[in-house]
């Protein structure tokens, strides 16, 4: 079976896509980018060309997009260039010339692809790039997901020469004369991937002369053994995770008998910016005191008795919210406050719902403020004649330190009249000589 045959069984094999797709090509002028060219245009595909200029060579970076530009006439196709001032970009970014380039590859293939209503983007990664790629991210410590290689399939990118190495893609060129450019920088040990390529593969060949053979065998293994580790950890994290809101609740009792531990701590906490270093520190909070958390950039564990807790950061400011007396209603960031004054007839009821407070309208001067709670704040909790700070009253209620930070006052003169939703003041309390009721219902 000859190149352009292989090109179109992986193709169909690996369902990347269909012959009357729109594609669009990722075209550097290297070898790999020209022999999927021509390899899309013998099979008959309908393509366009991406080419983005760095700027990185100076003279030779214009030659490739001159080359490029002729590329497309040749084939009779519609081309893109785009060109990058890459040095600039990464200083400003602080990072490497590598990922910055990276980066911005990709996202302009990605709006080139929507205008030019492509379907898919092409690139002319091979099996040689592959083994590169996990080995790279073996020293890197990726974790099973990075030795999977690069897939052939990720979304809008679609890489269909991953089944041809290096010295096939030359072959092919060879065979049908194709002109290409060489970038000398790959002959370079500058950047990480060609240390790899022209240092660390090589001597280790050396050593196992079959080194590309095996390390492909064991990513095709690597991928199947990701989908069964994938697997597993959904089943865990489906027996574990409770949502309640926007917060994660986890059972102490129940995570600490899993096994492996660690792994699978890290799998729930990766997805809230936490990183595989601080999923020791959740086996510490496993055994710490309630009100102990560890944080990333957006989240919080917090230990509350036998639970674990998931929350997002609390990042707003107080709002401090002043009523008058002809107000009807308030909106604040937990909800609503809906306000009535009643004249209290002699068999009025009381209610025993929590979101409602009645209170003795004569002992209410306003304007009130409506706020959170802080430390030191204290009232004199219904049916109690001695005053209790509300943190010593939430330690009763059996609160967590997320339920804490949602509980909001209003506040009369400094003293607090209500704590919604929990208790009114027993200094504010309907009475037998209450004349008229202030309602506030909270929802």
């Amino acid at each position: 079976m000859n190149l352009l045959e292989k090109f179109k069984a992986y193709i169909k094999q690996q369902h990347l896509f269909q012959s009357k797709d729109k594609l669009l090509l990722a075209v550097s002028g290297g070898v790999d980018s020209i022999v999927l060219c021509e390899l899309c245009k013998q099979a008959g595909y309908d393509f366009a060309i991406a080419h983005c200029n760095f700027q990185l060579r100076g003279e030779e970076s214009e030659r490739d997009e001159k080359f490029v530009r002729i590329l497309a006439e040749k084939y009779k196709v519609q081309i893109f260039v785009e060109k990058f001032d890459i040095n600039t970009i990464a200083k400003q970014e602080k990072k490497s010339i590598e990922e910055t380039a990276r980066n911005l590859r990709y996202k302009w293939f990605e709006e080139i692809r929507i205008e030019n209503g492509s379907k898919y983007i092409l690139t002319a990664h091979h099996s040689d790039d592959n083994i590169e790629t996990v080995l790279m991210n073996f020293f890197r410590g990726t974790g099973i997901k990075g030795l999977h290689g690069i897939l052939p399939k990720q979304s809008k990118i679609v890489r269909p020469l991953l089944f041809a190495n290096k010295n096939e893609l030359s072959g092919f060129a060879s065979a049908n004369n194709l002109e290409f450019v060489t970038d000398y920088t790959n002959e370079q040990n500058d950047f990480t991937r060609n240390y790899f390529r022209n240092e660390l593969i090589p001597a280790v060949k050396k050593v196992f002369p079959e080194a590309d053979e095996n390390i492909l065998k064991n990513i095709a293994r690597f991928g199947e053994a990701e989908q069964l580790y994938n697997q597993a950890i959904e089943l865990h994290k489906s027996k574990l995770l409770e949502t309640k809101g926007n917060e994660i609740h986890i059972p102490v009792l129940k995570l600490q008998k899993i096994k492996p531990l660690v792994t699978v701590i890290y799998e729930i906490i990766k997805d809230y910016n936490f990183t595989s270093h601080q999923a020791e520190e959740v086996i510490t909070l496993l055994q710490s005191e309630s009100g102990k958390y560890i944080q990333s950039t957006s989240h919080r564990i917090i230990k509350n008795r036998k639970w674990l807790i998931i929350s997002p950061n609390q990042t707003a400011a107080a709002q401090n919210i002043l009523f008058e007396e002809k107000d009807k209603q308030i909106t604040f960031e937990m909800g609503s406050l809906q306000i009535e004054k009643l004249l209290r007839p002699v068999n009025y009821q009381l209610s025993t719902n929590n979101q409602t407070a009645q209170l003795d309208a004569a002992e209410i001067k306003f304007p009130l403020l409506l706020r959170k709670w802080k430390q030191g704040d204290y009232f004199y909790p219904l049916g109690m004649q001695k005053k209790k700070k509300l943190s010593r009253f939430f330690i009763d209620q059996k609160l967590s330190l997320t339920q804490k930070e949602k509980v909001w006052v209003i506040e009369n003169n400094k003293k607090i009249l209500w704590v919604i939703g929990m208790r009114i003041d027993d200094r504010f309390k309907i009475t037998d000589k209450t004349k008229e009721v202030l309602q506030i219902s909270f929802s």
